[in-house]
């Protein structure tokens, strides 16, 4: 099977869930000095499976309830928040942001791996060279931070890239059901949500203070609950290794975000990074070449 076209609207969405992801690392660095991983996790997917039902009710979208739809929102859950939310956010304890972000960039690696082993979706070479150029503006941006990693938490970092690949190509079931977007988000925010609980036992966190419940929240219903609604059309729209490009795109936003909020270095090597990582989704989109 080929690989679908990114149109101007699905290049737009990718876009936007860049931005709202690219916030949650700014999101969960404010979280992380107050509580542990698991309850950061726990928060962000509990609240936004609250806030994504409530909207579920008041559009009286239809709900199935039969086994197929619950193992497919239980597969998401799993791949797409459980396994790599957990990874993330405990590798982020003493990863730097910039190796990160590198890393969170090889999940379209995976992705066009994945896809073409399984034949999904079969690697062209202007894809695989647009994915391979857009990593590398990725590391040129943030490359020096990655060298000074603990190899557990780049392991960790890895593990949940691979993750989030297997979950794009699990996640193209929910069109064949006619699952709408807004139902399979908050389908897969529960199961994770419902899989976390038992940590509670083990778990404690304290009181938070005022900035780490904005940044929660924000993490919950910015970064997770309106991400995923974008996540499942853009899954629909463009297919599984199309939508995984938007980690390519993620530090560039974090950065950007982390200068205009943080006050922090825009310098040369980001800005050629960017340019890099533009080239690499024009090899990619491929209409520049065709012209």
């Amino acid at each position: 099977m080929t690989t679908p076209t990114m149109n101007s609207r699905a290049w737009a969405m990718l876009l936007a869930l860049a931005l709202l992801w690219g916030g949650s690392f700014f999101f969960v660095g404010v979280a992380v000095r107050e509580w542990p991983p698991v309850a950061i996790v726990l928060a962000r997917v509990g609240l936004a499976a609250a806030a994504l039902w409530v909207v579920v009710a008041v559009m009286a979208l239809p709900v199935r309830r039969d086994g197929v739809a619950l193992r497919a929102h239980l597969g998401m859950g799993v791949l797409n928040n459980g396994i790599p939310f957990l990874l993330i956010v405990w590798a982020q304890g003493s990863l730097p942001s910039g190796a990160a972000s590198i890393l969170n960039a090889t999940t379209p690696l995976w992705g066009v791996a994945v896809a073409h082993v399984s034949g999904v979706e079969r690697a062209s070479w202007n894809r695989a060279a647009g994915v391979a150029v857009g990593f590398l503006g990725v590391a040129w941006m943030v490359g020096a931070d990655l060298l000074a990693s603990p190899l557990p938490a780049v392991l960790a970092m890895l593990a949940a890239t691979f993750s989030y690949a297997l979950a794009g190509l699990w996640g193209r079931r929910f069109r064949a059901l006619e699952i709408p977007p807004l139902v399979a988000s908050a389908g897969q925010t529960t199961s994770s949500t419902l899989l976390l609980l038992p940590a509670l036992f083990w778990v404690s966190a304290p009181m938070p203070g005022t900035g780490t419940i904005l940044a929660l929240v924000g993490l919950a219903l910015l970064s997770t609950a309106l991400a995923y609604v974008l996540y499942f059309r853009l899954l629909a729209l463009a297919g599984p290794v199309n939508l995984l490009l938007v980690t390519l795109v993620i530090p560039a936003f974090a950065i950007l975000l982390g200068a205009a909020a943080l006050g922090e270095r825009l310098g040369t090597q980001h800005l050629v990074g960017m340019g890099m990582i533009a080239a690499g989704l024009a090899l990619i989109d491929g209409r520049l070449l065709r012209r």
